[in-house]
């Protein structure tokens, strides 16, 4: 057994690669995993290595036998030229934005983005002379006319953070590419698996591999992977800054790697069971889930996307504060928690009214936004039943 090479995977099942990629027995004594390598100084063998570097590992910083195993996995999977970790996935946000950001440059970030990216965007970036401009989600091809001659890159996200509008990957990076601007995605909440971000146009691809690529809610990871074009920029920067993932982080992530698939699929049916059982509640307004048919954005999920994940959001029909607390806190099954992407089901309320600026944030009633885990989903909804009992109860 050994590592998958470039030309062969792309032959192979999605899970046969999950399982075989980045992993190498025989380099570590016939050991399946590659075991955790913790360690600042490399000793080098004598004066003349020292002076070349010719080893294969120099620091700590520059990368271990664990980090090299997920590295290489993660660039097989996303179809990339390379990929470098981070300690979290906002600082592979920052990873990514800085190593393609000019002094007195132009950014276009998504007006649907993870919030952290915005407080990024308008705090350090602005400290450094980047002015961010904010667009509507589905502008699709029209993002050509907001590129302006100091545009650096656009950031996308599909579906957006919490309320999961799409936008049409391939339209916007056709148009950035013809001015030469770099495309960045946040695809957390698809991963690799179910939208190739290259293959569709993306230059830099960020995931957030505390969700998905974790699965247990034990770890804080963040990978970005580059095409050809944009790998050389991406490790320069992640060799000045030195933003190093923590190797027992990287270990588990590791772990959770061979079972991804398995994991996201059940997640996906299981969410869209939960979706489509919300739907006919008389309590939801809308559902937000972009694999619904009835959805906008649905007919650019079924062109672009393979699958979709266990999170997405509902908006209620008009209801107080007080009942929609009610609601939440009788919730038994369902935690109250920021991530996703475990092994548990979460629900979080949500307002993005005061900080969207290029498109207005007014549902009809209150957001809440679900991540469905691996519970049985019939005591799922029975748990929310109950939820909407108490809702009820409040007068």
């Amino acid at each position: 057994m050994t590592k998958t090479t470039r030309d062969g995977p792309a032959k192979m099942g999605s899970r046969t690669r999950l399982v075989h990629a980045g992993r190498a027995p025989f380099e570590n004594h016939g050991f399946i995993n590659t075991p955790i390598y913790r360690g600042s100084t490399v000793l080098y063998p004598n004066t003349e290595e020292l002076y070349l570097r010719r080893v294969k590992y120099t620091y700590g910083t520059h990368g271990t036998p664990t980090t090299d195993s997920l590295e290489s996995a993660w660039t097989e999977l996303c179809g990339a030229a390379g990929t470098v970790l981070s300690p979290s996935g906002l600082a592979a946000i920052s990873v990514a934005l800085l190593s393609v950001a000019k002094a007195g440059g132009h950014l276009l970030v998504t007006d649907s983005a993870y919030r952290p990216t915005r407080n990024l965007s308008n705090t350090i970036l602005k400290r450094l002379g980047v002015d961010t401009t904010y667009y509507d989600p589905t502008v699709g091809a029209g993002i050509s006319e907001l590129i302006r001659p100091n545009t650096f890159a656009v950031v996308v996200e599909a579906p957006g953070s919490q309320s999961f509008e799409m936008q049409d990957i391939p339209a916007i990076a056709a148009a950035a590419h013809a001015r030469d601007v770099c495309v960045i995605m946040d695809n957390t909440w698809a991963t690799p698996l179910f939208f190739p971000p290259h293959e569709r146009g993306v230059d830099i691809a960020i995931e957030a591999g505390t969700k998905y690529l974790s699965g247990h809610s034990d770890l804080l990871l963040g990978l970005v992977s580059a095409n050809e074009k944009y790998w050389p920029r991406l490790k320069e920067t992640q060799d000045a800054m030195a933003n190093c993932a923590g190797p027992e982080d990287v270990f588990l992530a590791l772990r959770g790697l061979r079972t991804m698939e398995l994991r996201l699929r059940e997640a996906e049916r299981q969410g869209l069971a939960m979706a489509q059982w919300l739907a006919r509640r008389p309590e939801v307004s809308r559902v937000l889930h972009p694999a619904l048919p009835d959805y906008p954005g649905h007919d650019i999920w079924k062109r672009d996307f393979l699958g979709s994940s266990g999170l997405f959001s509902i908006v209620l029909k008009p209801a107080s504060r007080e009942k929609v607390a009610a609601l939440l806190d009788s919730l038994e099954l369902f935690g109250l928690g920021y991530s996703w992407g475990g092994f548990e089901s979460l629900v979080i309320p949500f307002d993005c009214s005061s900080y969207r600026t290029a498109t207005k944030w007014a549902p009809e009633g209150p957001a809440l936004r679900f991540s469905i885990g691996l519970e049985n989903i019939e005591d799922l909804q029975a748990d929310l039943d109950r939820g909407f009992t108490a809702m009820k109860s409040v007068s």
